[in-house]
């Protein structure tokens, strides 16, 4: 079973659930319109489902290799990358002004999200270059932005970031590269990056990585640490003094080079000024972090298709509603049925988050009101770590699932379920764990503007409410009623989180995450769900599509959202009965 990109489920995403046709109001979108929608997502379609798809089980049997200090990726990724530059891929979401398509965020993370249900793997290289494009028109220079953003905005040339260190992971502060001045004003970078994605290859012309480093006499910590531009190839067209010296033997995205990097005095170029590296590092970091939410509902799309492809055409046992002689395909079976629908609600929750954190980001940066821009910027900032954490969760989660599907050939790495599971678990890892979302999610968000992006949020949470309970379709008010509940919930356990003091707060924050990612998901749904209705009543599109629509959200509802009560109790426990357990410390 190879992947198909699900158009119909995506367009009313991007259409109905995060209305991102608003964006036209703004007027930096001019192009935009929802012929050009359908045209771009029908052409990523056909990379995805024909050229990158494909090539998935080959990265995934081949690994990268290093040899002679150059890294090879696997048969057929320097073609296919070769299309991808191509089309233009890479610039969709970037300004023309830069060589871009001058198209919504929104639209550029359900393309980003066909590249990596594909191939993960492949989808990396790119995703990385993303962040290293934002980061310079953010914080480069005019010349810095003349040099290198042509050529990683077509794709010619590919992005990294380099942060991790052996002695520096998620303690960033701790890490030791340095950075001494030459005199000609460009600095000399030395030290060793390890876990660099996409850090050599042989796909794109030349690799811009941007590494974090300390200058001499820079203080401690992460207020010491510097941003530069330090390219494979120089300017004049010599090498500069870095090399992959190891690739990692992984898990899973095999097809992925990750790399060990090391530099020897490599010639590079500040970004961003002296001790600014954080802020500049963060604006990469908040990209790829929703971009790897992405990541976790494309391998999910993937994963799902595959358990549902499987299950209609596996035969066993007599199912109770079957026709004809057994044995039936299992997706007779309603245990299956159950494990296939939450998949796709799963699914469904997880894409309209990360859609809708798109738009919040587009209207952030292009609203015509201050007020606007500022409110946009809180739900951006909101939902960011909940798409990134919530998404990839569930990501796991649909992977685990389809192998269980397939039962005992699930296990067996000739079906493929078990790569699925494998390249999906690094996404709740990197980018910030999971873990440093919900804190970030409870430390942070819950507090920002004095509470205002959380009172935002229920407040749009209650319209749907009261649209779904004044519906006259007999689904949308019981909807309601179970979206009404676990708004009440998520409010409840916010509440006590921000009186906590923060050890309390902490050892709540990962339930806080996924009540708020079941929660928010579990609204966008009732969002479709009315606006499905609305389509049925004026005769829009498919009125089976529609019906599913809402069939979709109330399963959710009884399935997921029926939960959220208990979860408060899971937040609230505090830390002292976590430390009861005892770990012999």
């Amino acid at each position: 079973m190879s992947y198909r990109a699900p158009l119909d489920e995506m367009r009313f995403t991007l259409e109905e659930v995060a209305a991102v046709e608003g964006l036209k109001a703004t007027g930096a979108f001019p192009d935009f319109s929802a012929d050009l929608t359908v045209a771009i997502l029908d052409e990523a379609a056909k990379l995805a489902e024909n050229v990158l798809a494909p090539l998935n089980k080959v990265g995934d049997a081949e690994h990268c290799k290093l040899a002679d200090d150059k890294v090879t990726t696997p048969t057929g990724f320097p073609e296919a990358y070769a299309q991808f530059v191509e089309g233009g891929w890479q610039g969709l979401q970037f300004s023309t002004d830069n060589g871009g398509m001058g198209l919504p965020r929104a639209l550029g993370v359900t393309v980003l999200e066909m590249i990596q249900g594909s191939n993960l793997s492949f989808g990396l290289g790119p995703m990385l270059t993303y962040g290293a494009i934002e980061a310079l028109i953010e914080h480069g220079t005019d010349e810095q932005k003349a040099m290198y953003l042509p050529k990683l905005i077509t794709g010619e040339w590919s992005g990294t970031m380099n942060l991790t260190e052996p002695s520096a992971g998620s303690d960033v502060g701790a890490l030791r590269t340095k950075a001494e001045p030459n005199p000609d004003g460009s600095w000399a970078i030395s030290g060793q990056k390890i876990f660099i994605t996409w850090g050599d290859h042989d796909c794109a012309e030349n690799i811009i990585h941007l590494v974090l480093a300390r200058t001499p006499g820079s203080p401690d910590g992460t207020k010491g640490i510097s941003l530069f531009i330090v390219p494979k190839v120089l300017p004049d067209g010599s090498a500069n003094s870095l090399k992959a010296i190891g690739l990692e033997h992984k898990l899973g995205i095999h097809g992925s080079p990750t790399c060990t990097m090391e530099y020897a005095g490599a010639t590079g170029w500040l970004i961003g000024g002296e001790n600014a590296g954080m802020r500049c590092m963060f604006t990469m970091m908040n990209s790829a972090r929703l971009n790897v939410g992405v990541q976790g509902v494309g391998i999910a799309e993937r994963a799902y298709q595959q358990a549902l492809a499987y299950a209609s055409d596996r035969k066993q046992g007599r199912a109770i509603d079957a026709e004809g002689p057994a044995p039936h395909a299992i997706i007779h079976h309603p245990d299956i049925k159950r494990t296939l629908s939450l998949m796709k609600a799963k699914i469904a929750a997880a894409r309209a988050i990360c859609v809708s954190c798109a738009v919040a980001a587009d209207l952030a940066y292009h609203g015509d009101e201050d007020e606007e821009k500022a409110a946009a910027k809180r739900r951006e900032e909101l939902l960011t770590p909940i798409a990134k954490a919530w998404s990839t969760d569930v990501g796991v989660e649909v992977a685990s699932a389809n192998i269980q599907v397939h039962g005992g050939m699930g296990y067996i790495e000739e079906t493929g379920a078990a790569q699925h599971l494998r390249d999906a678990r690094i996404t709740p890892i990197y980018e910030g764990t999971n873990a440093i979302q919900a804190i970030d999610l409870v430390g942070r968000k819950l507090s920002m503007a004095d509470g205002a992006a959380f009172d935002e949020l229920y407040a749009d949470i209650d319209q749907t409410i009261e649209s779904c309970l004044t519906s006259s379709h007999p689904d949308l008010p019981p909807l309601g009623e179970r979206l009404r509940d676990s708004l009440e919930a998520l409010q409840e356990a916010a509440d006590w989180l921000a009186e906590a003091d923060m050890k309390d707060r902490l050892a709540g924050a990962t339930p806080f995450l996924t009540l708020a990612g079941e929660t928010v998901g579990g609204w966008l749904l009732c969002v479709g769900a009315v606006s499905a209705r609305r389509r049925q009543k004026e005769n829009i599109g498919d009125p089976a599509f529609a019906a599913q629509r809402i069939a979709l959200a109330n399963f959710y509802a009884e399935a997921v959202m029926t939960l959220a009560p208990s979860r408060v109790d899971d937040i609230t426990m505090g830390a002292d009965m976590i430390d009861e357990v005892g770990f012999g410390l």
